[in-house]
């Protein structure tokens, strides 16, 4: 499975989402679901599903789906160009 797709299965389980619920605009607290202890579960659950270590600047910096996108390039995982 493609590695956006992956992470859209993330934050849609992670938060609590409907299946086929729209992840990718989503930003941090821009939901009632993504609160700050949502978001450390959904860095949990990255580093789970993607066998990578985020360190803190990653986590404080990871405010949005796009963002959590461009985490997984800077940990080597290959996500398609868009």
């Amino acid at each position: 499975m493609d590695p956006v797709e992956r992470l859209r299965g993330v934050f849609t389980r992670t938060l609590g989402l409907p299946e086929g619920a729209e992840v990718d605009g989503l930003e941090y607290r821009s939901i009632p679901q993504w609160d700050s202890l949502a978001h450390m579960s959904l860095v949990a659950a990255m580093e789970d599903e993607f066998d990578i270590m985020i360190d803190t600047d990653d986590v404080l910096d990871m405010s949005s789906f796009a963002k959590a996108t461009a985490l997984l390039v800077k940990h080597g995982v290959p996500v398609p160009a868009r």
